[in-house]
């Protein structure tokens, strides 16, 4: 079955398109551009994209190249520059939350030999921010620093059933993007498969990104209960391995929530059941 192809890069905020008049806006527009499938880019194609004046973009261009935050190559050609990805180290829920992760995921992944990822949530998507993955391990379509919509994979479920009550109403509402004949798009269903996340405090996506795949899916808590991110491992979905993975998966993260909250602050106290007790701090709705 011929996949769809991978979700582009978020659409600026309509605040921040209507601030575009600001130098600001204007810098945010020209970085935007930039995506997956849009690394290299003229000046000419940065302006277009950027919807700015040739003159403009190649003024602010200058400044952005001459700061790192833009790189220009031997053809002329501009890419993101090295000093972005600098100043991104500094975020929490990016290097930080990947360092303490990595171990427990390199134990997971040498139990499973499998996709292993780490991601959080970003408004109404999910960011990947680690991945391991090994030749053998099935196909998948995320990547580090991607993006996808929370219905549709183990990580986005374990997001959006922990997120605010808001949240959960506000993607039911939809629309929700079908990717595979699997993939849920009916909002009760939605709901009822939240619910049963809650419950059993791990999520299965079975075949909903692709008819090849499926992944099971954990949260990891912060200090205070809270969930900061999730943790998946992707399999064959014809191999039925699913319930299988679960004791690993929830070990694994069970393992990185207490490292984050020893780095964090107070170590939170697991319940027999491995549910968390003061878990009620949610993420900030988008």
């Amino acid at each position: 079955m011929t996949a769809p192809s991978t979700p582009g890069p978020r659409p600026l905020d309509p605040r921040a398109l209507e601030g575009r008049r600001s130098v600001a806006g204007r810098v945010l527009a020209l970085l935007n551009a930039f995506d997956a499938t849009h690394r290299s880019l003229s000046l000419t194609a940065l302006a277009r994209r950027a919807d700015l004046p040739l003159a403009t973009a190649h003024r602010l261009v200058a400044a952005l190249t001459d700061w790192g935050a833009l790189e220009r190559d031997a053809a002329g050609a501009y890419h993101i520059g090295l000093r972005l990805w600098e100043v991104a180290t500094l975020s929490p829920r990016g290097v930080g939350l990947r360092e303490a992760a990595l171990p427990f995921m390199e134990d997971l992944y040498e139990a499973t030999h499998e996709n292993v990822q780490l991601a959080v949530r970003d408004g109404l998507e999910v960011v990947y921010i680690e991945r391991i993955s090994g030749r053998s391990a099935v196909r998948v379509r995320s990547r580090v620093g991607g993006r996808w919509p929370l219905h549709a994979t183990g990580v986005g479920l374990v997001l959006l059933a922990y997120g605010p009550h808001r949240l959960r109403e506000r993607v039911c509402a939809g629309p929700l993007r079908r990717f595979t004949e699997l993939t849920i798009c009916d909002p009760a269903r939605l709901r009822a498969a939240l619910a049963e996340v809650r419950r059993t405090g791990i999520a299965v996506s079975d075949r909903q990104i692709t008819m090849d795949a499926l992944s099971v899916a954990a949260p990891v808590h912060g200090p205070g209960g809270e969930v900061v991110a999730s943790l998946s491992v992707v399999v064959p979905a014809a191999e039925g391995r699913a319930p299988g993975l679960i004791p690993a998966v929830r070990v694994a993260a069970h393992g990185i929530s207490r490292t984050v909250a020893a780095a964090w602050g107070q170590a939170p106290v697991a319940e027999a059941s491995g549910r968390w007790k003061g878990a009620t701090a949610p993420l900030a709705a988008p």
